[in-house]
């Protein structure tokens, strides 16, 4: 899907954000079916995890500890608060930008850590880039597993 100035799976630079490119950081987006998109900043963590598309990410939080950022994300569960964000529209190269879905219909390209349809999930704190089931009161939350089988969820981030 293409926007005004860039595209939704595209991975953007520092300088491209100052070349008005027409969005910046924290910027959302609805499209035509009602999926909802975040600008934000990816970080691959101290595990050096590749932003691919597809992947489930979580607010960016050194050693596990939230320093309350909410426009950088990681898909290495070390470095956030198990907090999902949500799943990267297209590969984001570490340190620059691109699109985040936050909300409707999403296929994860990395398989549930657990889950069957209907189940509540939340970002997994064991497996790099991948959701499990909601398990605690503690768990963040922010997907439902549509077809489990087939790693389409329902994103509400």
């Amino acid at each position: 899907m293409y926007i005004a100035g860039g595209q939704l799976t595209a991975s953007y630079t520092a300088a491209d954000l100052t070349s008005g490119i027409g969005f910046g950081i924290g910027d959302r987006l609805t499209d035509s079916t009602g999926k909802t998109y975040q600008f934000m900043q990816y970080n691959a963590g101290a595990g050096s995890i590749a932003g691919t598309a597809g992947r489930a990410v979580g607010y960016y939080a050194p050693g596990g500890v939230s320093a309350g950022s909410t426009t950088v994300v990681t898909a290495d569960v070390s470095d956030t608060a198990g907090v999902l964000a949500g799943v990267l529209a297209g590969t984001i190269n570490n340190g620059e930008y691109g699109w985040v879905q936050t909300y409707g219909a999403a296929t994860v390209s990395v398989n549930l850590v657990s889950g069957a349809d209907g189940n509540s999930l939340t970002l997994s704190t064991t497996t790099d880039g991948t959701l499990k089931v909601v398990g605690a009161v503690t768990d963040a939350g922010g997907a439902k597993a549509i077809d489990a089988s087939a790693n389409i969820i329902w994103l509400n981030c």
